[in-house]
C-alpha cells in the first residue's frame, strides 16, 4: 500500500499569480482550511512543491 499525502490549503490565493493558482485548483483545494489527499507520485510532488508556501502537508498511510 501506498503512502497518500493529504495536503491542507493554509493561505489564500488571492493575489497569488495566476500558475499558483491553477495549481492549487489543480489539487482540488477550493479555500484556505480545506484539505484533500492526493497519491505520492512526482507530479503531485512537484505541483505541492510549487505552492508549498500556502499549504500544509502530512504523509498519511491508507
Amino acid at each position: 500500500m501506498s503512502a497518500k499525502l493529504k495536503v491542507t490549503q493554509t493561505r489564500s490565493g488571492i493575489g497569488r499569480p495566476e500558475t499558483q493558482r491553477k495549481t492549487l485548483k489543480g489539487l482540488g483545494l477550493r479555500g484556505p482550511h480545506s484539505e484533500v489527499v492526493v497519491e505520492n507520485t512526482p507530479s503531485f510532488r512537484g505541483m505541492i512543491k510549487k505552492v508549498m508556501h500556502l499549504v500544509h502537508v502530512e504523509e498519511t498511510h491508507g
